[in-house]
């Protein structure tokens, strides 16, 4: 086994660099066609998530294969291959079966303990068998990482400790409170139909949201979609739309969930902006201690339920666009603050501000805003993340995708709180690791030697079969030699002298072959397949075919060394 995985995953690289090097599925089918073109590599197979993506692969040498290994992910990532391979990490044979294992079980996982990456392994070894690319060891691997995953989460509590990553964006989104009280009664649009996306709509639907409308490009799989959200028995009313009817929709929504294949983005912040502007009701305005109106107070104009003037939008949306307002690497963001505290124009309540203060105001506060993130950003993690619990929210956002599907600028917009891939990739940081992560360790631990050594008796196997084939030759030549100098035995009797030659030549080579497979199995065992051949004196073209023939059929249940 030469088994070699290059990757890159959220613990070594930053969403920046992932939401980049992101793969698309022809950019995947690409990725392996080239790889199996590749002189290093004999079969291959790629787990690309929302924030992983390995290249595993067969290869006849190390540093030649990790070399093509990283041009070809740079490649066909678009991220430069002096830029990717800082946070390019690389594991080798039983390493490498080690990283697999692991991530099968959640260890590896953003959310310690989360089951979807088993489907995600799934559609790996999937893609491998389509394409043809995955030969017996990627098959036996990915195989063996679904069993193993699988067992992890019966035999232990890791379930208690991992969760989806949906619900725990949900969670995020929920603070400090429940996410079934959260959620209930509220409205949410799911971006996206594929299988996160559908996650995301059956996760919502059992945390008790009174509806849910799912937009997606194609039609078919919306309504299919919905359908099943509805016959579900959750009771969640569900409906499709198509994606034209996507802002139409978000200013009657409360929480929208988006992850889809799209290249750019599929939400704007000036989309946001102008659901949350849309029909905004107006707040109190804050009394001064001695009880005039603010706003009377400071000659502002009145506030109206008519939303902000479009020329007001117009020019917060052109001042964050020239100043680059862009997100940062914080937690989930929200734009709330006292005023007397920061000076910021404007109030706790986001409605207001949007409707009650000129574009200068607004530009200020997004000035303002910056600041105080950036103060927020040398505070513990935890302090930073206290200073939303209190804010008032509009419009909740989930964005699950990579590359990103919503404007990360949105989170300047007062009552709008996004949590995305980059601020829970923080917020897990902090999560408490169960108990029963080191029984899910000492598991993994286990497989690892098992696949080791059934991959090491399988690499003897064919020298096995091809000693035995030679008695068998020897046996059927020594019979013919008997006919021609007996040939008075009858039928019975010629019958007898055979089977008793070939039990004497099963005996002698019982207990050899038994004992080559234990011993081979074991670390360091490969070279007695080698003095089984020279011992035997076998021809190394029979080997070779039976090799070939038993890799033509990955499924033979046959095989001995087959892991299980």
């Amino acid at each position: 086994m030469s088994l070699l995985v290059v990757g890159l995953s959220h613990r070594s690289a930053p969403v920046s660099v992932l939401e980049r090097a992101s793969l698309s599925a022809d950019a995947k089918v690409k990725l392996l066609h080239d790889t199996l073109a590749a002189e290093p590599a004999t079969e291959a197979t790629v787990l690309a998530t929302c924030n992983r993506i390995e290249l595993y692969a067969d290869v006849d040498k190390f540093h030649a294969g990790v070399a093509e290994l990283s041009t070809l992910l740079a490649q066909h990532s678009g991220v430069g291959l002096e830029e990717l391979t800082p946070y390019l990490y690389v594991h080798y044979e039983d390493r490498a079966v080690h990283h697999l294992f692991s991530v099968a079980c959640g260890l590896d996982s953003m959310v310690v303990g989360e089951g979807q990456i088993l489907g995600q392994i799934k559609d790996a070894l999937a893609l491998g068998q389509e394409l043809h690319s995955a030969g017996r060891l990627i098959n036996d691997l990915f195989q063996q990482a679904l069993r193993v995953g699988k067992r992890a989460h019966s035999e232990t509590g890791i379930d208690r400790a991992g969760q989806s990553l949906v619900t725990f964006g949900l969670e995020q989104l929920a603070v400090n409170v429940p996410v079934g009280e959260w959620a209930a009664g509220k409205r949410a649009l799911v971006i996206g139909a594929g299988s996160m996306s559908s996650l995301a709509a059956a996760t919502l639907a059992r945390v008790g949201v009174a509806e849910i409308v799912v937009a997606n490009r194609t039609a078919d799989r919306a309504e299919r979609l919905a359908e099943i959200l509805v016959a579900s028995g959750t009771g969640v009313a569900a409906v499709a739309v198509p994606m034209a009817r996507v802002a139409d929709e978000l200013t009657r929504v409360d929480v929208v969930v988006s992850c889809t294949g799209a290249t750019g983005l599929v939400l704007s912040a000036d989309d946001v902006l102008a659901a949350v502007s849309w029909g905004a009701a107006p707040a109190p305005a804050p009394q001064s201690p001695t009880g005039l109106d603010v706003a009377d107070a400071a000659g502002s104009p009145p506030v109206t339920a008519a939303g902000p003037d479009a020329d007001v939008v117009a020019r917060l949306a052109a001042a964050a666009q020239t100043h680059g307002r862009l997100a940062d690497a914080g937690a989930a963001r929200t734009i709330s603050a006292p005023v007397e505290a920061d000076g910021c124009p404007v109030g706790p309540d986001g409605r207001s501000a949007l409707t009650g203060v000129d574009a200068n105001s607004l530009e200020l506060h997004g000035t303002w805003a910056d600041q105080g993130e950036a103060a927020a950003q040398r505070q513990p993690r935890k302090g930073a993340r206290s200073q939303v619990d209190v804010a008032p929210v509009r419009l909740a956002l989930l964005d699950l995708a990579m590359p990103r599907d919503i404007d990360a600028a949105v989170h300047r917009i007062p009552g709008v709180r996004l949590v995305d891939i980059e601020s829970l990739a923080e917020a897990s940081a902090d999560a408490p690791m169960a108990a029963d992560v080191d029984a899910v360790r000492g598991i993994v631990a286990q497989e690892v030697a098992a696949f080791g050594a059934a991959q090491r008796a399988a690499h003897i196997t064919p020298t096995v079969v091809a000693l035995r084939a030679m008695a068998a030759e020897v046996v059927a030549m020594e019979v013919a030699r008997l006919d021609g100098r007996v040939p008075d035995l009858d039928e019975r009797q010629r019958a007898e002298v055979t089977q008793t030659v070939r039990r004497v030549v099963d005996k002698l080579l019982h207990a050899p072959t038994v004992r080559v497979k234990q011993l081979a199995s074991e670390p360091g065992g490969a070279g007695y397949a080698e003095a089984l051949r020279e011992l035997f004196d076998l021809d190394p073209q029979t080997v070779a075919s039976v090799s070939r023939a038993d890799a033509a059929d990955p499924m033979n249940d046959d095989d001995p060394g087959r892991a299980s």
